[in-house]
């Protein structure tokens, strides 16, 4: 469960950096992504699961 904790921390850590340094970039992102298609978001939804998958596996090996 630390473990886990750790994890879920550094996660939190890793996707505020961006909104804390870029805030008014961060803004324009979130407006392309509202115009965004739902399949475009889908796919890069599950490319980003995939890819994280794979560095779990490649960690833990």
């Amino acid at each position: 469960m630390k473990f886990f904790l750790c994890v879920i921390g550094m996660v939190m850590i890793v996707e505020g950096l961006p909104y804390f340094i870029f805030p008014e970039k961060m803004k324009s992102w979130m407006e392309k992504i509202i115009e965004m298609h739902e399949g475009a978001l889908r796919w890069v939804g599950f490319t980003l699961m995939l890819a994280g998958l794979l560095l779990v596996y490649l960690g833990r090996r």
